[in-house]
């Protein structure tokens, strides 16, 4: 189900924003960013935020985003924003000229993670998928749309019942750039049930 993006609502509205029905433009504002506590021993909570809700556990949301990145950590990606202190997040996030970081974070009770890998900084362009079974997910992203890789699975404590999903983008240093977010989709849980070691028994 193709998803139409003025149906969603903003956590922190940047001053400058373009939503149509297929397509959300972003410009970020300097010094916005998402993390809690972990190793910085700070707390950023001021990005920008444009999310869905439902209570369906099992589905998968897709989304492409488009960036022109040019400061270290200005970034733009995917989210699931229940709270400050509990939330996460998959985004390409540039470091220099020559690489940037495709990575995720998630946030537990107030306390982020940070996994990521080096990648080319050419690439301006790539597809996130978040998928949910009930209170654990699976981020996973792809260079073409069709062929998606497995980023991590993580479990979000607080994800009951009803949880919010969308999209992000923020420039934690003095910087600003556009990051364009199309092809937003709902489908059935990509994510496919475990098939192998049968769970441990209580």
């Amino acid at each position: 189900m193709k998803i139409n993006a003025t149906e969603m609502k903003w956590t922190r509205q940047p001053k400058q924003s373009l939503v149509t029905k297929d397509r959300v433009e972003i410009t970020t504002e300097p010094f916005t960013d998402l993390w809690q506590r972990t190793y910085y021993h700070f707390r950023n909570d001021n990005a920008p935020v444009l999310q869905l809700s439902s209570s369906e556990q099992y589905f998968s949301f897709v989304v492409r985003t488009e960036f022109d990145t040019k400061v270290r950590y200005d970034q733009s990606g995917i989210i699931m924003y229940l709270n400050s202190e509990n939330w996460l997040k998959a985004s390409m996030e540039y470091e220099n000229d020559a690489i940037q970081r495709l990575g995720s974070v998630v946030t537990n009770n107030g306390y982020s993670d940070w996994a990521s890998v080096d990648v080319d900084a050419s690439i301006k362009s790539v597809w996130f998928r978040l998928s949910r079974r009930e209170d654990d997910f699976c981020i996973e992203h792809s260079l073409d749309g069709t062929h998606f890789k497995q980023m991590r699975i993580c479990h979000v404590f607080n994800a009951k019942d009803t949880i919010h999903f969308g999209i992000y983008a923020c420039s934690a240093e003095n910087s600003s750039f556009k990051a364009v977010f199309t092809d937003m989709e709902l489908t059935e849980c990509k994510w496919l049930a475990h098939d192998g070691q049968a769970p441990d028994s209580d």
